[in-house]
């Protein structure tokens, strides 16, 4: 009988990285702010190739065309195995009112008012890894 011994992280295509994070709807929000990296909860909708954010961050503090990072993951304990994406990309901040309103009603979020913010984050870059683990004599 094998047994698990050793823990792998393997690449994913792009492909399916965005099925990965289409399927989930809660990740992390990172932005830079006076030099130092800022990692904020968040909830999402992948929809046209865009990725609608709503997180509890100020708007002016993320910058109206900011390069964004929005990690998700999903990782099933002890045995640590799951996978990760992470997506990088140019985003603005969703100003009309009707389609704020939309998202505002689809799109659980932790706080109201100046600290409520959605953005639109167009991918440029999407890479994820699965986390896997070898079996003892396998191949690796």
């Amino acid at each position: 009988m094998s047994v698990p011994t050793d823990r792998r992280m393997l690449d994913v295509s792009g492909t399916e990285a965005l099925w990965l994070l289409e399927g989930s709807t809660q990740g992390r929000l990172v932005y830079i702010q006076r030099e130092q990296a800022v990692v904020r909860p968040a909830t999402h909708v992948l929809e046209y190739g865009r990725l609608v954010v709503r997180a509890p961050v100020q708007a002016a503090t993320v910058g109206t065309r900011a390069l964004l990072t929005y990690q998700v993951d999903e990782i099933r304990h002890p045995a640590g195995t799951g996978w990760t994406v992470t997506a990088h990309g140019p985003a603005d901040v969703i100003t009309d009112p009707d389609e704020a309103a939309h998202y505002r009603r689809t799109l659980p979020g932790w706080s109201h008012g100046p600290h409520d913010t959605l953005l639109r984050l167009r991918p440029q870059s999407v890479s994820g890894f699965r986390l896997a683990r070898t079996l003892d004599g396998g191949a690796r």
